[in-house]
């Protein structure tokens, strides 16, 4: 109720009219070039460059901001298809929006940088803003958002504009206003899986001409995409609610007020995966690097069709079957709602700005985690697996001009309130322990003979004898111990994080002269975090594991004494650390800003060089298996700290020109962005592990690429260890009218640095990484084309008009697991949407026909390790090789992108 009552009372709400022309924000004072250039008659058309956006929480023609920023028009977002975040990567080719085990799980890159992998202790590298309203998450903004007046790409760090900080870019996303007049719209799809999405807004006002509302609301249903043979159902499917509720509410000329409530509701299975690689790799010449052999059979394989296994997509993971445990095709609801509140008023010669917000997002997390009908790892839906934020922000801003407008200046103050929950009851499936058995019996020797799922430890009667000769009684008990692992685990883990930040900041535009001008930032960050984790976990067996198998851990048998523990104990699952108090606090505090000179020597072209520095707040690994190195012993209450990372900053620098005329548009920039403490989260097929990578700024003799998690310790200072750096091109032609084309391409280099570390501290890379010093950045192609074309011709005599577009995307090739294996390598792909139509007189109906990828181009979207399914990756074979790395039998999964849908869309506006 706090809250609650800050919101209320610090908000007496918020901007102007509805357009960014009259969003409540100022306009920057036009030059005498500006007014020249408006004073000149030009034909109309759709140019992009008279696109009015609030990039620089100033209300500016998209051509005149000195800064790297995309903008698409209500238009633009309607004949792409795009409904949320995602699809915007049709058109905006530095942006990648993907999502793994969950919906919730999203993340969004710009030229190659993004917050990688599922762990909501890491903020986002990309910030998502609706309405000025920052979202905790990226994942909230795969949500419909109703009808969009437009939304901007902003690329580079960014925090001296506004409240949340972010050190790759932002996307800030412009709802409609309501209007004065009464009106609105329905529209009414229909495609294959049987999807049906009905959308609609009414608008008008209630009070005169000084209040007014607006309410838009979104269904949404469809069949999956994968089909899963075991419970005969479909997974990846969507049902979703949506409604947004506004007040705008302006009783002058220089004040106003607009109050917005949302409620978003979805209860959706996702999301399926498909076996990708499947083969066992070999050594087949050791000490000889860089070759590998497939194998006839995978071991792993054979296991779990011994235990029952189907594996629909091995061979053909393009025909989206997949097999969940009976029982388990479980579905999840998210629910994200919230209220904001802008006060926008005028007095004298200054603007104040105000925004207050409070919002709730919760996404259920229950799943067959290891993606197969095998029963070895699950959540269970029981209401104790979900991912909580509870947030309040406050956002304020002045501004004005001095100096007969020479001096255009902006400060502000931001705060925020985070209340994180995590919840998690991951839990050893009923045949986990079978399995784990049978992965140690085949690796000391695969022969199907010595095994037997049904018996303890898998173990035939030849198996027990030969192995209790050749590895002695006392790894036998640990096998056999390991084989009645069912069903326990965490039965509840639960990590309470609270974080609260400020920030002042202040961003200045001094025009020297009629031409150049130079801009100036600075923002103060404060972040404090509060960590409170505990433990409830029945998983006996583990701890009894450590105790009795420590005393082979310094014999020859220690690397399989090891396994049996750490397939015991994975994760730090144990139910020796119930009651366990985890507790820590962060707090830091980060000076970050920017600096732009600008010259515009004729109304068509801006010139513009830049430099920023940028921050992301450090945290926590918000899991447990980060407590230790390894599985081998309990973890302790003053391991808490191994579950911090650290901040994340940026050294952002820019050339940019802009040219504008009637019917040509080109914005070109070069870019370099230099990253330290990257932060890194990976999946190795058992644990996440977060790292920040650097770069040390001595030699360290490849002990960054060997296979030795404590060797290559920086003793000099750590630099940055991820670059960023290349061009970026976006065109527009408009040749008449009713034509447009547009062109766009980014050409990134996105690498890691030599000599990499694991912290700011110089500690040493974990071996999972290896593949990383000098290597492409996952997920980072190094170029990707947009083009688009529309054409809306008038049908003469008709007062019709058709609509004729088309879009598409190439991609180069680049890997998308964060660890780099060979595995995880996605070709490079072109995908395709188109629409046609024909509508009313003004608009007032139309029926379109539309595609979306209709090229059924396969692509993934991340590739993985399954969990506990096998052990090492091809790269391992090639790079290190036997004795280590004799075999590679890990299973890799995929999720991935959508296939070709199709569909017709009636729509009508009032």
């Amino acid at each position: 109720m706090r809250l609650w009552g800050i919101l209320l009372a610090s908000t007496a709400a918020l901007t102007v009219a509805g357009t960014a022309s009259a969003q409540g924000l100022r306009t920057v004072a036009p030059t005498s070039q500006d007014k020249a250039a408006e004073a000149t008659p030009q034909a109309e058309s759709a140019n992009t460059a008279d696109i009015v956006v609030t990039a620089t929480r100033r209300s500016q023609r998209l051509s005149s901001v000195p800064i790297a920023v995309s903008a698409y028009g209500a238009a633009a977002l309607q004949n792409s298809g795009a409904t949320d975040i995602r699809q915007m990567t049709q058109l905006a080719p530095s942006l990648l929006v993907a999502s793994t085990g969950s919906e919730a799980n999203a993340t969004a890159r710009v030229r190659g940088i993004g917050t990688v992998g599922d762990n909501p202790g890491l903020e986002s590298s990309v910030a998502v803003f609706i309405d000025g309203v920052y979202r905790s998450r990226t994942g909230s903004g795969l949500n419909d958002l109703g009808e969009v007046e437009r939304i901007e790409v902003l690329r580079g760090p960014q925090g001296t504009l506004s409240g949340r900080n972010s050190s790759a870019g932002a996307i800030s996303i412009y709802t409609k206003y309501p209007e004065f007049k009464f009106g609105g719209y329905g529209e009414v799809s229909y495609g294959n899986y049987d999807a049906v999405r009905v959308a609609g807004a009414v608008t008008g006002p209630v009070v005169g001409d000084t209040l007014a509302f607006r309410v838009d609301g979104v269904y949404g249903k469809r069949d999956g995409f994968y089909r899963d043979v075991v419970n005969n159902t479909d997974y990846n499917d969507r049902d979703r609610v949506f409604v947004r509720g506004q007040l705008f509410w302006k009783p002058t000329t220089d004040f106003s007020v607009r109050l917005i409530g949302d409620y978003t509701h979805r209860d959706e299975k996702c999301c399926g995966a498909v076996y990708i690689d499947t083969r066992e790799k070999t050594d087949p010449t050791p000490g000889v690097p860089g070759d590998f052999a497939v194998a006839p059979q995978n071991r792993i394989v054979n296991i779990l069709k011994s235990l029952g296994g189907v594996l629909p997509s091995d061979g053909n993971p393009y025909n989206r079957q997949i097999a969940q445990t009976t029982g388990r095709a479980y579905s999840n609801v998210t629910e994200d709602y919230g209220v904001s509140a802008r006060i926008g008023w005028n007095f004298d010669n200054v603007q104040l700005i105000s925004i207050s917000a409070y919002r709730e997002y919760k996404a259920g997390g229950a799943a067959d985690v290891d993606y197969g009908n095998v029963d070895l790892i699950y959540r269970a839906d029981d209401g104790l697996s979900y991912r909580q934020f509870k947030t309040f922000t406050q956002e304020t801003r002045l501004s004005g001009s001095l100096f007969g407008n020479r001096l255009d200046w902006l400060v502000g103050g931001y705060y925020a309130h985070e209340d994180l929950q995590v919840s998690d009851n991951l839990k050893f499936g009923a045949q986990y322990g079978a399995f784990a058995a049978c992965r140690i019996v085949a690796t000391v020797n695969p022969a199907a003979a010595l095994q037997n799922p049904a018996n303890p430890g898998c173990l035939s009667t030849a198996g027990r004898t030969a192995l209790t000769a050749a590895l002695g009684q006392t790894l036998i008990n640990g096998i056999d111990r390991l084989s009645t692992i069912r069903n326990v685990g965490a039965v509840r883990d639960l990590y309470d994080q609270t974080s609260s930040n400020y920030a002042f900041f202040t961003h200045n535009i001094f025009r020297l002269t009629d031409t150049l001008s130079l801009t100036g930032g600075l923002r103060y960050t404060s972040e404090h975090k509060k960590l409170r984790a505990s433990f409830n976990n029945n998983n006996t067996a583990c701890p009894t594991q450590q105790a009795e198998l420590r005393s082979l851990l310094a014999t020859p048998l220690a690397a399989l004494a090891g396994g049996v523990i750490t397939l015991s104990c994975t994760g730090n699952s144990s139910s020796a650390i119930t009651g366990l108090p985890i507790a820590d606090k962060i707090d830091e505090g980060q000076l970050t800003g920017t600096a732009v000179v600008s010259w515009k020597p004729v109304s068509s072209t801006l010139l513009y060089g830049s430099y920023a520095r940028g921050y992301k707040a450090g945290g926590y690994n918000l899991d447990r298996s980060d407590l230790t190195a390894n599985a081998l012993s309990t973890p302790t209450a003053a391991q808490a700290v191994n579950l911090r990372f650290d901040p994340e900053t940026v050294n952002a620098y820019e050339l940019g020109v802009k040219f504008t005329s009637a019917k040509f548009t080109a914005n070109v920039a070069a870019f370099r962005s230099e990253f330290k403490n990257f932060q890194l989260n990976t999946f190795n097929g058992a644990n996440y592990i977060v790292q920040n990578i650097g770069s040390c700024s001595t030699d360290l003799a490849g002990a960054d690429r060997d296979n030795d998690s404590n060797t290559g310790r920086c003793n000099g200072s750590v630099k940055a260890g991820v670059v960023t750096q290349g061009v970026e091109i976006e065109t527009g032609m408009y040749p008449a009218p009713d034509v447009t084309f547009n062109l766009g391409y980014t050409y990134a280099e996105t690498n890691y640095r030599n000599n990499l570390v694991g912290s700011n501290a110089g500690e040493p890379l974990n071996n999972a990484l290896f593949l990383l010093p000098g290597s492409m950045m996952s997920n980072a192609p190094r170029h990707v084309v947009t083009t688009s074309a529309t054409w809306s011709p008038e049908i003469a005599g008709t007062g019709l008009t058709a609509l004729f577009y088309v879009d598409g995307r190439m991609t180069s090739d680049y890997n998308t697991g964060s660890d780099l294996f060979v595995e995880k390598t996605q070709d490079g792909f072109f995908v395709m949407n188109a629409r046609i139509g024909l509508r009313g007189d003004g608009q007032r109906w139309a029926v379109e026909f539309w595609g979306q990828n209709i090229l059924n181009t396969n692509y993934q979207q991340v590739a993985f390790n399954l969990p506990f399914q096998g052990a090492n990756s091809q790269s391992q074979v090639q790079r290190f090789g036997a004795p280590t790395f004799a075999t590679a039998n890990t299973l890799f999964g995929s999720f991935l992108a959508e296939p070709r849908t199709y569909g017709v869309t009636l729509r009508s506006r009032f």
